[in-house]
């Protein structure tokens, strides 16, 4: 062949590899992907709109005990994970969930710490320190195998200023994860919290109600987390003493903001309040602060400055506003509204509700609004692949709240355990076949709806979940 003909072979040959890249995705390999962190203004963080002057002035005063960095002499420990409410809740605004680097690891040896973050909190789930979810850490079980499924944290007092004489080891974390015995939580958003925490029992239960034939085809079921009292364990699940349904927390595990403050104040940074008026740990040369820590003044005759730090988180979370969705990011438009409908039609809206209505408040702004938090607020069996083996109340190892999706476009980390950064990822992760210890995922047919669609409809559903 004369070399005339080789190069008009090559220059064809060229020419088909440009056109070939210049297709459009969807005629050659196009494969459907996670857009990733949605980018532009956060649209969180900020009060609900028609507060009053004086329900603004506790918003304000709330999100600056929030931002507030507590040190030795407030009390901070002996035990704790951070040393302050926004450094875990920071993405993608104050309020958020675990922000892509994890603050825990810097924290470790701030102040003078002496310790040094537990490497399987780090490493595992596939982040290299220091990028990675900040991770509250559980024990499943005691040695003596009953169960544990408490906080074991990941800093202490020890070295820092203030804290001299005070000699503390973390819990062997390593260990036991090495062992199969620890598990992960990351920090759950807090936005629009107020108007979930104004969504009536009624509410829920009759959205639980609602659709039962079509749950039931796919193997939904549910149950809401509480326990009546005086009624058999097992009957569904209320708030021990009244028979209220909780609904924060990865399992539901807590009734109101005020508890949800109350405890993460005691467990992730060791400071006891009104609620939780003893130390976690009691060791008498680690004990620098008055206890209980933090508590209302009586003293101090205005409001809302004299109010305890969790009566002022619990205002903070009570006027933060819901997230911001995008209606053109990204995919655009047409894209969204498509994935909308897929959302639907798949059967992800059975479980993610995508509306409630709230009920009577006595706070005019969060009277009779709508909440489009894509969640129905009960838990779910999830199956092995997800279970956690920690009970919380009445919800057992492998059930979780339905997770509120609203703000998703802008999360970074996904699952209770924030396993992953790629939303694809974790829709699979909801499917998982039964064991001898636990049942198969109430989502399994779901997930399987959502894997046999083309590509095309992945991305358009996937486009809208992002514009959340």
């Amino acid at each position: 062949m004369g070399r005339k003909n080789i190069g008009v072979l090559i220059a064809i040959a060229v020419g088909l590899l440009v056109a070939s890249q210049a297709m459009p995705q969807s005629l050659t390999t196009f494969r459907a992907r996670d857009p990733g962190v949605r980018g532009g203004a956060a649209g969180a963080g900020g009060p609900i709109s028609g507060l009053t002057g004086r329900e603004g002035a506790f918003f304000t005063e709330g999100l600056d005990d929030f931002k507030d960095v507590e040190v030795v002499a407030d009390g901070l420990g002996p035990r704790m994970n951070l040393d302050s409410c926004a450094n875990c809740h920071a993405q993608p605004a104050i309020g958020g969930s675990s922000p892509r680097v994890n603050p825990q690891v810097a924290f470790a040896t701030k102040d003078g710490g002496v310790n040094q973050f537990p490497s399987a909190a780090i490493f595992s789930g596939g982040y290299t320190s220091p990028v990675g979810p900040v991770r509250e850490v559980r024990f499943k079980f005691n040695p003596d195998g009953s169960r544990d499924g408490g906080v074991h944290n990941t800093a202490t007092i020890t070295g820092r200023t203030g804290a001299a004489g005070c000699s503390l080891n973390l819990d062997d974390i390593n260990g036991q994860f090495a062992a199969g015995n620890a598990i992960f939580r990351i920090p759950t958003p807090v936005f629009g919290a107020g108007l979930m925490e104004q969504i009536a029992d009624a509410a829920i239960l009759a959205n639980q109600a609602a659709n039962s034939l079509a749950k039931s085809q796919l193997g939904i079921a549910g149950r809401v987390n509480r326990h009546r009292p005086g009624r058999v364990t097992g009957d569904p699940n209320n708030n021990g003493n009244d028979g209220t349904i909780a609904r924060f927390g990865w399992k539901a595990q807590n009734k109101s903001l005020l508890l949800f403050s109350g405890e993460a104040y005691n467990v992730e940074m060791g400071i006891s309040n009104e609620l939780f008026q003893t130390e976690r740990e009691e060791a008498p040369n680690c004990q620098f602060a008055t206890v209980p820590n933090d508590v209302t003044d009586p003293n101090v005759t205005t409001t809302p400055e004299g109010l305890s730090a969790i009566e002022k988180f619990a205002f903070f979370q009570r006027f933060l506003a819901p997230p911001t969705p995008s209606p053109d990011t990204p995919g655009g438009t047409s894209s969204i509204n498509a994935g909308r409908g897929l959302f639907t039609s798949v059967g992800c809206a059975l479980c993610h509700t995508p509306t409630f209505t709230t009920g009577n408040s006595t706070v005019v702004a969060l009277r009779n609004q709508p909440v489009n938090l894509f969640s129905d607020l009960i838990v779910h069996n999830m199956g092995p692949g997800l279970a956690d083996d920690i009970v919380q109340g009445e919800a057992q190892g492998d059930e979780f709240r339905t997770a509120p999706l609203w703000g998703l476009g802008q999360r970074i980390f996904f699952l209770h355990d924030g396993r992953t950064d790629n939303l694809i990822t974790a829709i699979v992760a909801h499917k998982s076949a039964g064991n001898t210890k636990y049942g198969p995922s109430e989502a399994n047919a779901v997930v399987d709806r959502f894997t046999g669609l083309s590509e095309i409809d992945k991305q358009n559903l996937l486009n809208f979940l992002r514009s959340l």
